[in-house]
């Protein structure tokens, strides 16, 4: 192991800005499982979803760039993401709120769904031939990002990493003070007592379905569009399963959520430099391993019995 390259302050910093950049699919996932789950509605479907955002990203990015329209294009391919994960979400709420169906036979049924589709349209829509994206420019923020050392790591990213940082404050405000995060943590809490109270459970876990699946799908978006640039099968490499791991960890809390992305984000890109550094001490296939070793490690370290919401996974029936 070249401990010499290692060990250095630009390396350091490198696999910390690599790190929080890396995070950001992850940790939009993780937002919109939270957002789910705190409703009462256990989605396992976000690899799927991931990969259908993904992939419908990517392709409204690539057709924009083909008709000229450059700067649009990876805004619009984030959008198109964002709304076709909603589709998924709304899937997902159709069979799980108003059909009642098992909620993880369900969710599993969406990652085969998003494998199968995603597979089967790519091949259709491309070929064999790999396509490219520009995708977005990194963002300096000026002043900031002059400062030594904190300037590189935080303020050196492109709009979408700072985009998210804002959106996990919004979230832990909108779901611990507001009006809002108190009727929607009731419904996950004792769906009946929130009815009874005067609340409409269905149509507000169909709200959380579909907008945490919406943020999922562009947690994808970001993936393929922003950060690799390209769309293949089976992109996601299990990043949506390693999401509904963090949101465990996390206790459902944004903030946790996000230092868990963040942790796992820099373990992925110290594999990645590692592995471009060329070292043959350490097999490349357990440098691959080490982000999920990691996302078992910090599930088990944090005790999760009394944390969930009392009735995730529980259809509601009206009485």
């Amino acid at each position: 192991m070249p401990w010499d390259q290692l060990l250095t302050w630009t390396f350091l910093i490198s696999i910390a800005t690599a790190g929080i950049r890396l995070a950001v699919p992850i940790l939009l996932a993780v937002l919109g499982e939270i957002i789910t789950e705190r409703s009462g509605v256990m989605n396992l479907g976000l690899e799927g979803i991931m990969l259908v955002g993904g992939l419908a990203g990517f392709t409204a990015t690539f057709a924009m760039e083909q008709a000229a329209l450059v700067a649009l294009a990876p805004w619009i391919g984030l959008l198109v993401g964002l709304l076709a994960g909603a589709l998924m979400g709304l899937l997902m709420a159709v069979l799980t709120v108003s059909l009642r169906t098992d909620q993880v036979v369900t969710g599993v049924t969406l990652v085969l769904l998003g494998q199968g589709l995603t597979a089967f349209m790519y091949r259709r829509l491309f070929g064999s031939v790999g396509k490219r994206v520009q995708g977005l420019d990194t963002l300096p923020i000026p002043g900031l990002s002059q400062v030594p050392v904190v300037g590189d790591i935080f303020f050196n990213h492109n709009l979408m990493v700072y985009a998210t940082a804002l959106l996990v404050a919004v979230c832990w405000f909108g779901l611990f003070r507001t009006n809002w995060g108190l009727n929607l943590r009731a419904v996950g809490e004792n769906p009946a007592a929130a009815a009874t109270s005067g609340l409409n459970v269905v149509w507000i876990r169909y709200l959380c379905v579909v907008g945490g699946a919406a943020l999922t799908g562009l947690g994808g978006a970001v993936l393929t569009v922003v950060q690799l640039h390209l769309f293949t099968e089976g992109v996601t490499a299990g990043r949506g399963w390693i999401a509904i791991a963090l949101v465990v960890f996390s206790r459902w809390q944004p903030v946790w959520a996000m230092l868990g992305a963040i942790s796992f984000g820099m373990v992925d890109a110290l594999q990645f430099r590692i592995q471009t550094l060329g070292s043959q001490e350490m097999p490349y296939e357990l440098l691959l391993l080490l982000p999920y070793a990691l996302a078992l490690v910090v599930l088990s370290l944090r005790n999760q019995r009394n944390a969930a919401p009392n009735a995730l996974g529980v259809p509601y029936l009206k009485s």
